[in-house]
């Protein structure tokens, strides 16, 4: 099988044009599939999900063309625990966060405004421009009956929220 012909290119297609790669008609379905994703997969998943557009791409080629998007700052590796990298499109200037679920291993994507504000003023006070950070939260989740009330809880992401 082999992928169709779109004519919109991916987000993640679009920047590595921008960042003068060649796209390969491989190259291209990783792209999609990166783009697509609602997930953090890591490169065996990608592999798995690349196959049903195109039964010639290798494993190789998925592990060589996710580290070059990651050298060219188009993908962001990440370390849910597990023992494997998972990835993700890198977001310039856009914050968001990640909880995981010991249990089962989901990812929740958040964006938390007041966090950001206190961490801008944290590297202010501490002489610096902040310029990124990265916050990842590990939980357990709690049964419906012992929830915190009263309280505001961060936005979740979804992945209609993301441009």
């Amino acid at each position: 099988m082999t992928l169709k012909v779109q004519a919109a290119e991916s987000r993640i297609e679009q920047l590595c044009i921008e960042h003068g790669l060649k796209m390969t008609g491989q190259r291209r379905v990783i792209a999609r599939v990166l783009s697509e994703a609602d997930d953090h997969p890591d490169v065996e998943e990608l592999y798995r999900r690349a196959l049903v557009l195109d039964s010639r791409i290798s494993v190789a080629t998925v592990y060589r063309t996710v580290r070059l998007l990651e050298e060219k700052g188009i993908l962001e590796r990440r370390d849910f625990g597990g023992g494997r990298a998972r990835y993700e499109a890198t977001e310039h200037g856009r914050h968001h966060y990640h909880l995981i679920d010991v249990d089962n291993g989901k990812v929740i994507e958040f964006e938390d405004p007041e966090h950001e504000a206190f961490m801008m003023k944290v590297a202010e006070r501490l002489g610096f421009d902040f310029v990124s950070m990265r916050l990842e939260l590990f939980g357990k989740k709690r049964q419906p009956a012992s929830a915190p009330s009263g309280k505001t809880s961060p936005r979740p992401r979804r992945k209609k929220d993301q441009t």
